[in-house]
């Protein structure tokens, strides 16, 4: 079988994380077809011509055209798997379909240190090689909302609290999440990613790796 096709799109109008350049590569070195982009007209373009996925690797503001996101919703709504990592979850604030789309968008979060991951499920390419509990370092993100308000929202890891300093959002704390919806394309979001160490993590890549082959349905 051929490697799955990706249109990876790394936009940034507001914040821009330093990694972007390593997590692209990353992705390379994973084995997929990279399409990488940062022009919202190549991004358009490469949308009609129907990849695997899309992956929305650390946007942030406003990254879209309103074609875009018609062409953007047409590919998710047709089928189309969505990817978003880390600050996918910091973009669009001003498109409720992205909003919806992502079941949750970024509020804030504390300084960027060590702390521990919950793995709730298993039973996904992107958990299944994680330990119960898994030690690593990110900016811990909170969110205005619960993406689980979401009925079709299935979260698959939950930030431990107890493990890092400046936690807001109390109690279980989603930080990794995926949907798939009948009629539409399937959506998988993770808010790790924040530094350039992260995709060196051999346990982070595949994490990532589980996370598109699924939304690509390679799975």
């Amino acid at each position: 079988m051929p490697a799955a096709t990706l249109l990876v799109y790394t936009r940034t109008t507001d914040y821009r994380h330093d990694s972007i350049p390593g997590a692209v590569e990353a992705l390379r070195t994973l084995g997929f077809a990279v399409r990488h982009t940062e022009d919202p007209a190549d991004f358009e373009a490469a949308l009609d011509a129907g990849p695997d996925a899309v992956v929305f690797l650390s946007t942030s503001g406003d990254v879209l055209t309103g074609g875009g996101r018609e062409r953007l919703a047409g590919y998710v709504d047709g089928g189309g798997g969505f990817v978003g990592v880390h600050a996918a979850a910091c973009t669009e604030y001003g498109w409720p379909y992205y909003g919806d789309l992502l079941a949750a968008r970024f509020d804030r979060h504390p300084v960027y240190q060590p702390g521990r991951i919950r793995i709730a499920d298993h039973d996904h390419p992107a958990t299944q090689h994680l330990p119960p509990y898994w030690e690593f370092t990110d900016e811990w993100y909170d969110f205005r909302s619960d993406p689980r308000e979401d009925p079709t929202v299935r979260v698959l890891a939950y930030a431990d609290e107890s493990s890092y300093e400046g936690a807001a959002m109390g109690g279980d704390h989603p930080l990794v999440w995926c949907r798939d919806p009948e009629a539409s394309g399937r959506m998988f979001y993770t808010a790790l990613g924040h530094a350039t160490e992260a995709y060196d993590d051999p346990a982070f890549r595949a994490h990532l790796a589980g996370a598109i082959h699924w939304a690509a349905r390679r799975d």
